[in-house]
């Protein structure tokens, strides 16, 4: 089992920067894509930042040349770095990780959700 763990929500005036990190647990991956999600109140879930096999990088439009994804393999962990933010940016942020991971000789499918992370960008 996979187990996804998030940090570096919270609260920032707008202009200001956060960065989220997602971690999954120890272990042998591979992973197919790596990306950030958001959910604001009354809205639905949407993509906001994606890294498909570990070459390419796709960025929403609203935060195109203001989010950077970036990733560790050495500890399987991805990393959103959010600059000039706004108050729209607000919402809550989840990491997403597919792939397999290695269970004795199998290797087992997953698709994981990080806890979630409150982004509070104030005006």
């Amino acid at each position: 089992q996979v187990q996804l763990a998030e940090s570096g929500g919270g609260l920032v005036q707008s202009g200001g920067s956060l960065t989220l990190s997602c971690a999954a647990g120890g272990g042998d991956y591979i992973f197919s894509s790596r990306g950030w999600y958001r959910q604001a109140p009354g809205k639905q879930r949407e993509l906001v930042a994606t890294l498909i096999n570990r070459a390419t990088t796709n960025y929403a439009d609203p935060v195109k040349g203001r989010f950077t994804l970036s990733k560790d393999d050495v500890r399987s962990t991805v990393y959103l770095q959010m600059d000039s933010l706004k108050p729209e940016d607000t919402a809550i942020y989840y990491c997403n990780f597919k792939g397999k991971f290695r269970s004795g000789r199998d290797w087992v499918a997953f698709d994981e959700w990080g806890q979630g992370s409150q982004v509070t960008v104030s005006s």
